[in-house]
């Protein structure tokens, strides 16, 4: 009866061995400083937020000290960014395509190559919305009233040369329609202006129309099948283009972090990530998780690069 109750023991030790080292996780000797190229309020903000929650449950000596240094649709604080205490503890919001766009356009002051992300977390898909005291009540409405009046319309967006604003162009281009970009340090400033109906409507993020489900109207996403939590609002594909993108968000460091400090946060990343609280988070505002770490970087970073170099000469970005 010893032996088996010892080997039972053993057994159950081995099997519990891996689920202990998948709990363990790399927390950070000290609090870790998460800048933030955008404003509060927009869907960065939201992100680092939640990330600084999940953070204190799974590390709690540590805080994550959220910073802001807005401006340039992003490009001040990645311009900066390897100014930074490479010590492993600074990490910095990055996000695509805009640190693909921005340097293509040519008035930032860093290269694609200067950024150095480590992981990517998430992914909000485009979406077209308006006031929901506007009068167009359907994407076939605004085609309508931006055919009839041509460069009437006004359409709000986060940033120049930004995710937004690739998609606004794109939305003029697929649909043979003109409007105007109208580009805002932020999604939390462009909030002010769209739910007062200052500008006509914006080509945003779903978390954004999410949030404001009561004060703004979704007229078409760029998903592959409707989001669970806008059952009522078509896709692009629906409406016959092929179109299903948005912004991917992410940390970087500065260039001289050491390979066991990007690994590190590459991994802690992951973990939180993975956590349940995060995952419910993300679902119930409209992210889209994906876990693109050290190991996958290179060769997503080549093929989103290739992607967004291709959707700049559309843009005409970089032609002088």
């Amino acid at each position: 009866m010893k032996k088996i109750v010892i080997g039972f023991s053993l057994a159950t030790l081995a099997a519990l061995a891996p689920l202990a080292q998948a709990q363990q996780l790399p927390c950070p000797d000290k609090n870790v400083l998460y800048w933030q190229a955008f404003p509060p309020g927009g869907e960065s903000d939201l992100s680092a937020r939640h990330q600084q929650l999940v953070l204190k449950k799974k590390c709690p000596a540590i805080e994550a000290i959220i910073q802001y240094k807005a401006g340039a649709g992003g490009a001040l604080m990645w311009s900066q960014m390897n100014q930074l205490p490479a010590d492993g503890v600074n990490v910095v919001g990055v996000n695509l395509p805009h640190i693909v766009f921005q340097p293509i356009e040519g008035q930032v002051q860093y290269k694609t190559g200067d950024v150095t992300p480590v992981f990517w977390f998430h992914f909000t898909p485009d979406i077209l919305v308006v006031p929901a005291q506007s009068a167009i009540k359907n994407f076939q409405d605004f085609v309508a009233a931006a055919k009839a009046s041509p460069g009437k319309l006004s359409l709000g967006g986060s940033g120049q040369f930004s995710a937004n604003h690739a998609a606004h162009e794109r939305l003029n281009a697929a649909f043979g329609v003109k409007t105007v970009y109208v580009p805002f340090k932020g999604t939390g400033d462009m909030a002010t202006s769209v739910l007062g109906a200052q500008v006509d409507g914006a080509m945003t993020y779903t978390p954004f129309a999410i949030n404001n489900k009561e004060r703004v109207r979704p007229l078409a996403v760029a998903m592959e099948t409707r989001h669970p939590l806008l059952p009522d609002v078509p896709t692009f594909k629906e409406l016959g283009v092929d179109w299903v993108d948005g912004a991917y968000r992410g940390i970087g460091v500065p260039k001289s972090t050491s390979p066991e400090a990007r690994k590190k946060l590459s991994d802690l990343w992951r973990a939180l990530n993975n956590d349940p609280e995060m995952k419910e988070l993300a679902a119930k505002n409209g992210f889209e998780l994906v876990n693109v770490g050290l190991e996958e970087m290179d060769a997503f970073m080549a093929g989103k690069v290739k992607l967004y170099t291709e959707g700049a000469a559309r843009m005409g970005l970089g032609k002088k």
